[in-house]
């Protein structure tokens, strides 16, 4: 292949094929390898013959190499040299780790979806409990027990949803339909069937891919479609797969005071591992009532998923949304369940407390944020209201663990750090951490 314009000789040439041994993964899941360099006179090198290198804190010159794991000595073919590393496919496994499996998915290292199908689940629980240590102790300079991560009760099969993409048709032809290409941004690779999603929704897929193709004169440009396995609208229906994002689904969830159901827009965002949500909001709800807190205000509480299923555990529950019609549903889906000690509030984003008047000294603050994190304007408005305590629950423990610094600097302290993994066989997980004044 032709060498890019633009790129850095600078420690390897391009396509330079090297060997080397992973040390360990990043929070990307991708493998992690050092080449060990002394200094000499003429400056550092490495173990690789005839090549020059700036260590990196004295460890070596790093290079990321994905879908390899640790304790593996790999084949790997440079593609670009960055200021502080270097990035490379995976030519050749040349010895395996004991941890790799067979991928169940023969898209695995083309589809970016996955990054762990290659290691047994115990070992990913255990390198997604370390991502949270190491987050934890080099964004936000704690160094405190984490406990283990606690396990999806399935393993395939258990996403609820997936939204496979496509270019705009050429020459009245539609083409991939499915995910992006592993490190790409734009190319996408066809996923005519995806292992981690639900039955449903795999049985379904062959028909919805073949009418969007036969439907090719309606798209003008880039579009993604939407799977979406709902459970039957009443108790006795059957489960469907929904495509229309303005339609309503359900899904139900088991708590210790019963099962509660959820109706929302198809659209809408609400948890893609039903499997896991029992033990999920479960223990989101013992954290938060631990120590006598009599009220719960849920500041991200869209249609209402950890309000209801904590409000068993409290006197009364505030769930407060940006969105109206977050709250609407939030109202219905109480309304349903006949839970009464509940109440939705569509508030501005720069006034998120201010119609609650629960006591802040026996109050707990439920904070689930996007994946960007809490921004400034909101830590402000918390921090000004000052509940006892507050649990944080994400899905980029990256950003939470960023927002950790800002609440020991207003003065709560770290209690708990939990876990999930809602999502087996990729790299994403969530945490869930407890602060106290």
């Amino acid at each position: 292949m032709r060498k890019p314009k633009k790129f850095n000789p600078h420690p390897f040439d391009y396509h330079q094929e090297i060997e080397v041994e992973i040390n360990s993964l990043s929070n990307l899941g991708v493998g992690i390898a050092r080449v060990q360099v002394e200094a000499e006179d003429t400056g550092f090198t490495s173990n690789i013959p005839g090549v020059v290198t700036k260590p990196t804190e004295n460890l070596g010159w790093v290079v990321f190499i994905p879908h390899t794991l640790p304790g593996e000595k790999v084949l790997a073919r440079i593609f670009r040299n960055d200021k502080s590393h270097s990035q490379a496919d995976l030519v050749k496994v040349l010895k395996p780790s004991p941890d790799r499996l067979e991928p169940k998915c023969e898209l695995f290292g083309k589809c970016g979806g996955c990054q762990y199908q290659h290691l047994s689940y115990e070992k990913q629980l255990q390198w997604k409990t370390r991502q949270v240590e190491e987050l934890l102790k080099h964004m936000a300079g704690v160094e405190t027990e984490c406990a283990p991560a606690i396990p999806s009760p399935v393993e395939w099969a258990y996403r609820s949803k997936i939204t496979p993409h496509f270019k705009r048709p050429r020459d009245g032809k539609i083409g991939d339909i499915g995910f992006l290409l592993s490190g790409q941004r734009s190319h996408l690779v066809d996923v005519p069937h995806c292992p981690i999603a639900m039955k449903e929704i795999n049985t379904a897929l062959p028909e919805i891919r073949e009418q969007t193709r036969a439907n090719a004169k309606a798209y003008k440009k880039d579009a993604t479609l939407l799977l979406r396995r709902s459970c039957g609208l009443q108790p006795d229906a059957p489960a469907f797969v929904e495509t229309n994002h303005r339609h309503t689904i359900c899904e139900r969830v088991t708590t210790d005071a019963g099962e509660i159901t959820f109706n929302f827009l198809a659209g809408d965002f609400f948890q893609n591992n039903p499997y896991i949500l029992p033990a999920f909001t479960g223990y989101v709800a013992n954290q938060a009532s631990a120590g006598g807190s009599k009220y719960l205000v849920d500041a991200y509480c869209g249609s209402g998923l950890f309000s209801l299923c904590l409000s068993h555990k409290f006197e009364k529950v505030a769930g407060v949304e940006v969105s109206e019609t977050a709250a609407e549903w939030a109202q219905k889906n109480a309304d349903l369940n006949n839970i009464t000690n509940t109440s939705f509030l569509a508030s501005s984003a720069e006034a998120i407390f201010s119609d609650i008047s629960f006591p802040a000294s026996e109050t707990t603050v439920l904070i689930d944020p996007p994946r960007k994190g809490c921004n400034e304007e909101f830590l402000t408005q918390l921090f000004t209201f000052n509940p006892n305590k507050v649990v944080y629950v994400s899905c980029n423990p990256a950003t939470q663990m960023r927002d950790l610094k800002e609440f020991m600097t207003a003065g709560y302290k770290l209690t708990a750090v939990q876990p999930f993994d809602l999502f087996p066989q990729t790299r994403h997980l969530e945490c869930v951490i407890v602060l106290e004044k």
